[in-house]
C-alpha cells in the first residue's frame, strides 16, 4: 500500500519540475553547493513559491523553526559624510541645515535614557566625518560601556573602519585592535552595497572598493570580531552583479567563518539622487532573501530586516529562507530619511507575535546568537 508521503513526494517533484527548478532541488536535498548559474536560474524564475520552498529546506535544516530577534538600540552619531553616495539620503555635507553631530555626552544620554529597557546590544554607525578625531570614536565606545557595561557594542561598518584607520594613521588591524580594546564587540554589515566596480563607479565612486570592504571584514574576523554582511538591491544592479556579490561573500566566509548573518537591504529611493527609481516589489524582496539563503550555504543566519521591507513582509520572509527579524531597533534614522514608512521602533512583544503567527518559534538572542529566551 502506498503511503500518503509518497503522493506528497510526487506532488512536490511535479511542482518543482513545473517551475524548472528540479535540478536545483536535487542539489538542495543532497546538500550540494549551488553555482553562479544556479543563482541566475533562481533569479530568472518567476515561481516565487517554488524558490521559497527550496530556501525553506535550507532554513529548516540550519535553524529548524527558530526565528530570532534581539532587544537592541540604534544610535547614528553623525550624518556628516564625505562620500555622499547617490543612493543615500542620510549623508550630508557639514554645512547642510540637516547635518548633525552628537557629542559624546549626547550619545551617553541616549543610552542612559533607555536604561529601564532590557537592551543587550547598542548598534552604532554614522557618516564618514571629515574632521572628528580618532579619539572621538574611542571615547564613544568608552562612554557607552560606562553607562551600559553589560551591553554588546556592534559598531562601525568596514567603510568606517577604513576611514578611522586613515584618520589615525594606523593599519586596519591596528585600528581594529584599539577599538576592540575600547569596547567594540562586533561590526555591522553596512557599506557593502554591491561589490561590482561598475555599480560603485555609478552610485558611490568615493566609497571603499568592494575588494577592500572584504579585506577589512577578513581582518576583523582574524581578530575575533564577528561581522554581518549586506547587499543593497533594487537600484541599477543586474542579477549577475547580485550573484557575483553573494559568491564573493561566500568565498570570504569559506576563508574566515566570521560572518554572523547576511541582510539583504531593499533600496529606498526617496530623497536620494536616484529618486526616479521605483521601490522594490514584494516579490523582489522575498526572492533576494530566498536566493541568498540558497547560495550562502555557509552563513548561519539570513535576516529579514523589518525596517527595510516592513514587519508584514519580514514575517512572510520567515517562510522564504529568513530566520531572523533583527530587533526592536528603538530609533532608526538612515532608512527613514530615504522615505521608509515603517515605525522607527517595534516592541519585543510585537516581534514575538509576528513570529508566532508565522508558525515559528520566537527566540530572543544576543548579538552572537546566544539564546536569551525561547518563547
Amino acid at each position: 500500500m502506498l503511503r500518503p508521503g509518497f503522493f506528497y513526494f510526487m506532488t512536490l517533484q511535479s511542482f518543482i519540475k513545473q517551475a524548472g527548478l528540479a535540478d536545483i532541488l536535487e542539489k538542495v536535498e543532497a546538500g550540494v553547493r549551488l553555482t553562479a548559474e544556479d543563482g541566475l536560474q533562481l533569479y530568472r524564475s518567476n515561481d516565487i513559491l517554488a524558490i521559497g520552498f527550496l530556501a525553506n529546506i535550507v532554513r529548516n535544516r540550519l535553524n529548524g523553526d527558530n526565528s530570532y530577534f534581539i532587544y537592541n538600540q540604534h544610535i547614528n552619531y553623525s550624518n556628516i559624510c564625505i562620500n555622499l553616495c547617490k543612493f543615500c539620503a542620510f549623508g550630508k555635507e557639514k554645512d547642510s541645515p540637516l547635518a548633525y553631530q552628537m557629542s559624546v555626552e549626547e550619545v551617553k544620554k541616549k543610552v542612559r535614557d533607555r536604561l529601564d529597557e532590557p537592551i543587550t546590544e547598542i548598534h552604532m554607525v554614522g557618516g564618514l566625518h571629515p574632521e572628528l578625531p580618532f579619539q572621538y570614536y574611542i571615547d564613544l565606545l568608552h562612554a557607552i560601556k560606562e553607562v551600559r557595561p553589560e551591553a554588546h557594542i556592534q559598531a562601525f561598518t568596514c567603510v568606517e573602519i577604513a576611514h578611522l584607520a586613515e584618520l589615525a594613521g594606523r593599519t586596519i588591524p591596528d585600528t581594529l585592535a584599539v577599538l576592540k580594546e575600547a569596547g567594540l564587540g562586533s561590526m555591522p554589515g553596512g557599506g557593502a552595497e554591491v561589490f561590482n566596480p561598475r555599480i560603485r563607479q555609478l552610485t558611490c565612486e568615493k566609497k571603499l572598493p568592494g575588494e577592500e570592504w572584504l579585506e577589512v571584514a577578513k581582518s576583523a574576523h582574524r581578530q575575533g570580531l564577528r561581522t554581518n554582511a549586506t547587499m543593497l538591491y533594487g537600484h541599477i544592479e543586474t542579477i549577475e552583479e547580485r550573484v557575483e556579490h553573494l559568491l564573493a561573500l561566500r568565498q570570504t566566509q569559506d576563508e574566515t567563518g566570521g560572518f554572523l548573518a547576511f541582510i539583504p537591504l531593499a533600496f529606498h529611493p526617496k530623497n536620494t539622487e536616484m529618486a526616479d527609481i521605483a521601490k522594490t516589489s514584494g516579490i523582489d524582496d522575498l526572492k533576494n532573501i530566498a536566493v541568498a539563503r540558497l547560495l550562502l550555504d555557509n552563513f548561519p543566519h539570513i535576516k529579514a530586516y523589518w525596517v527595510m521591507i516592513g514587519p508584514k513582509m519580514a514575517q512572510l520572509a520567515l517562510s522564504f529562507g529568513a530566520d531572523d527579524m533583527d530587533g526592536t531597533v528603538k530609533e532608526e534614522v538612515i532608512t527613514h530619511m530615504a522615505g521608509a514608512e515603517t515605525d522607527q521602533a517595534i516592541g519585543s512583544n510585537t516581534l514575538v507575535k509576528l513570529i508566532r503567527e508565522a508558525g515559528r518559534v520566537p527566540v530572543e538572542r544576543d548579538t552572537l546568537y546566544n539564546v536569551i529566551r525561547r518563547y
